[in-house]
């Protein structure tokens, strides 16, 4: 199971340069720019035909390689929405991609503003036990557009892969006074203990959160 079940933070450009070698400025200078292309082109499907990527899609799949694997995420994050990815496109990222560049698209798509219409890629990513998967589906984006009886799930499924809840997006608000997700941490404590198992140390915590009246004071 991978080790770093946390979101990490996104750069923005000015950050990244401040931080990136001659090299990779370059190369991501160029990235950019083959990004806002298509853009301002509206290309929704790559030149040459549904099975070629355009140009910028691949400096995606290729920002690990020129910019470190520690500023890809950011680095993929300002492609897309250099581009405005739309949602085939970032189907065909996601679907196509590596774990990294699946994470990437989920990290970014609160800044796309899709919709619901994304929703596919988040539920993707909660089948999976890729704690980083887990994290990323479970910010802002899910925060929005998750429905309660797949929010609670969502919650389960962190505390199940011993996902920080600090990665969910929304946590306090969403719980606060949910009689419903308070049953079912109180049936999921039950299970762990009739197994022979601990309970999670986040469990409490969210169980806490559920308390109606409860005070929503942090954004987890």
């Amino acid at each position: 199971m991978p080790m770093s079940p946390t979101n990490p933070p996104l750069l923005t450009r000015k950050e990244l340069d401040a931080r990136l070698g001659g090299a990779a400025r370059a190369w991501l200078d160029e990235a950019l720019a083959e990004a806002e292309h298509a853009a301002v082109h509206q290309e929704t499907e790559p030149p040459g035909g549904p099975y070629a990527a355009p140009p910028w899609e691949l400096r995606y799949a290729a920002a690990g390689r020129h910019c470190g694997l520690e500023h890809a995420d950011s680095v993929r994050a300002l492609l897309l929405v250099e581009a405005r990815a739309a949602l085939p496109a970032l189907t065909r990222l996601y679907e196509q991609g590596t774990a990294a560049e699946r994470r990437a698209v989920l990290l970014t798509l609160h800044r796309l503003e899709p919709g619901p219409t994304a929703l596919p890629l988040v539920e993707d990513a909660l089948r999976t036990n890729d704690t980083r998967l887990i994290a990323a589906a479970v910010g802002p984006y899910a925060a929005t557009h998750l429905d309660p009886h797949q929010w609670r799930h969502a919650v389960l499924k962190c505390l199940f892969t011993e996902v920080p809840v600090a990665a969910v997006d929304g946590l306090a608000r969403r719980a606060c006074g949910d009689a419903e997700l308070a049953r079912m941490l109180g049936d999921f404590a039950a299970e762990r203990i009739a197994a022979g198992r601990g309970v999670p140390a986040d469990l409490a915590r969210v169980l806490e959160l559920t308390t109606p009246g409860a005070a929503p004071t942090e954004e987890s």
